[in-house]
């Protein structure tokens, strides 16, 4: 079973970058898509970004188009988040989250119930 580790959050100020990763390790090969999600206090996890880990194609959540990347090393097996622009709204626990199997009825990449795999999150603080 693949597992996965997020790190690289912190704290910025409203307008600063961030580059988050998440290394997989374990059996990789059953991987369909990754995603990083995040929530907030009292709040509901929300996707952000996501990747169909076989072709590399990207999904953006409307939030963050504009603002985010999200791209993998292979060779790594790691996972990048790269946010720009960030805002304080972004202040959240980021999680990272892999998908081995398909869950029917799918709700989309932005659905967290299509996730098995999940990281421990990782903190990511901005100040106004």
């Amino acid at each position: 079973q693949v597992q996965v580790v997020e790190s690289e959050g912190g704290s910025v100020q409203t307008g600063g970058s961030l580059r988050l990763s998440c290394a997989s390790s374990g059996d990789t090969s059953n991987t369909i898509v990754m995603g990083w999600f995040r929530q907030a206090p009292g709040r509901e996890r929300e996707g952000v970004a996501a990747i169909y880990t076989r072709s590399g194609n990207p999904a953006y959540s409307v939030s963050a188009k504009g603002r985010v990347a999200i791209s993998q090393d292979n060779a790594k097996n790691t996972l990048y988040l790269e946010m720009n622009s960030l805002k304080p709204e972004d202040t959240a626990m980021y999680y990272c989250a892999a998908a081995t199997k398909v869950q029917r009825p799918t709700g989309g990449v932005f659905s967290p119930r299509q996730y098995n795999i999940w990281g421990q999150g990782t903190q990511v603080t901005v100040s106004s």
